[in-house]
């Protein structure tokens, strides 16, 4: 499916998806978030302190998605703060660099406080930055894939430096994201009687005016794995 997108557009959006950036310190975090939302990279780029956001927006079909993208600092001493940001996060991209080994070492320490802080149905993408260093490689591609693998993460390596594979990892996400939001309101539509309401929210937008939607779960929630979407 084709996605066409514009940065800090004004034009008015159909839903609004809040998503955030996990991972080590220096991992390349902030220059993806840059490169995605304003095609810019710094190799002088500083540590986040406390948390950054940036807005993109993406036509997916007829619907225009305006992706609010926050990145977390991921010094240790900022993780109580961050934490309480993952509320309302409908979509992860987890990262670690490929050159240091300790960065994907702590990779299940950030998706267990992802899933605790985030609900069931968050879409989460595993990105290996900085693929452009292979001569200083310490995590193979197969690692990466196969740890995706279990966790039933999506995967892919990218290089902020390169701009390679960085807008493809932003918009799998955001598709994905789009296609479990219309599932759950047409589900919403459908349903009879309560129901159990999900615990992620989708936002939609409607001219200027911001509206939370609490949507009718499934029988179950799972964490999403780019695989069952299709």
């Amino acid at each position: 499916m084709a996605a066409a997108y514009s940065a800090y557009d004004d034009h008015e959006c159909d839903y609004l998806f809040k998503a955030v950036l996990i991972g080590d310190s220096a991992v390349g975090k902030s220059n993806l978030l840059s490169r995605f939302a304003r095609d810019e990279f710094r190799l002088d780029s500083k540590p986040t302190i406390g948390v950054e956001f940036a807005y993109r927006n993406v036509k997916i079909g007829d619907a225009v998605v305006k992706a609010q993208i926050w990145d977390t600092a991921g010094q240790e001493r900022f993780r109580a703060i961050t934490s309480s940001y993952y509320r309302g996060a409908l979509g992860a991209i987890l990262v670690y660099d490929i050159t240091r080994k300790s960065t994907f070492d702590n990779l299940k320490k950030w998706l267990w406080e992802l899933r605790e802080h985030s609900s069931p149905g968050t879409v989460i993408v595993l990105v290996g930055n900085k693929s452009d260093l292979t001569h200083s490689r310490e995590v193979s591609e197969e690692e990466g894939k196969k740890f995706a693998e279990a966790e039933s993460l999506c995967f892919m390596e990218t290089s902020a430096m390169e701009n390679v594979n960085v807008e493809e990892a932003f918009l799998q996400m955001i598709r994905r994201i789009h296609d479990i939001t219309r599932l759950q309101k047409q589900k919403s539509f459908d349903a009879k009687g309560g129901g159990q309401v999900a615990a992620a929210r989708a936002v939609l937008c409607t001219g200027k005016e911001i509206i939370n939607i609490d949507e009718v779960s499934a029988t179950k929630q799972t964490h999403i794995c780019c695989s069952a979407l299709g």
